[in-house]
């Protein structure tokens, strides 16, 4: 069996969406043994949507769903890769009819987002249509290699499609060595009470 780490690495000089310096992680040495304290300890400063993660509806409208009452175990289950390498734009509904989507699915789109090292604005996304012919299919979730699922689409379509079917997003996968095909997903988040996204580990198992 093979293992597959799909979780980005937060650091400094990660890449943070749209490079706002602001959503730039930062890591502060609070205590350090060669400036005589005891130990050595890093606090760390960063936004829960940063690198590999999982929305909330209280992403997207106040009021909604969030962490609270989320169970970790979650995305302990089966998931399908779907390759879309040859996407240059964003991902249509014409481009997920080719693929073999089931009712109760949980796809995770590859695209030429999982190449990219630095922050691309033209970052390939779920288009509208997209997010609703999953939606009309019924899958259980989506998961994209983008910081984001959708790209400057005014009034955040797809989020709103896809959450307000129940429809879990995840955000920052790193896909590039991944084969299309079917996978055991086991993605842990932090434990974090009532905020609108949780970062996530996420791997894969053939």
């Amino acid at each position: 069996m093979a293992r597959y780490d799909v979780t980005m690495l937060v650091s400094e000089t990660m890449p943070v969406y749209k490079n706002k310096v602001s959503k730039k992680p930062v890591f502060t040495k609070v205590s350090q043994i060669a400036q005589g304290a005891s130990t050595n300890e890093t606090d760390v400063h960063f936004n829960v949507h940063t690198g590999t993660h999982v929305d909330f509806p209280l992403h997207v409208k106040s009021g909604a769903l969030s962490s609270r009452a989320f169970d970790i175990t979650t995305f302990i289950r089966p998931v399908k890769v779907l390759d879309f390498m040859d996407v240059k734009d964003g991902i249509s509904s014409s481009d997920l009819k080719t693929k073999n989507i089931l009712k109760g699915d949980f796809v995770l789109l590859k695209t030429q987002n999982s190449a990219q090292e630095v922050f691309d604005f033209n970052f390939i996304y779920l288009k509208a249509d997209g997010a609703r012919y999953l939606a009309d299919l019924g899958v259980s979730g989506v998961g994209i290699d983008g910081l984001g699922i959708e790209r400057d689409q005014r009034g955040h379509p797809s989020h709103h499609t896809l959450m307000d079917n129940g429809i879990w997003i995840i955000e920052g996968l790193r896909l590039q060595a991944v084969k299309e095909g079917p996978y055991r997903m086991v993605a842990l988040p932090l434990k974090l009470d009532d905020v609108d996204a949780l970062p996530l580990t996420v791997i894969l198992e053939d």
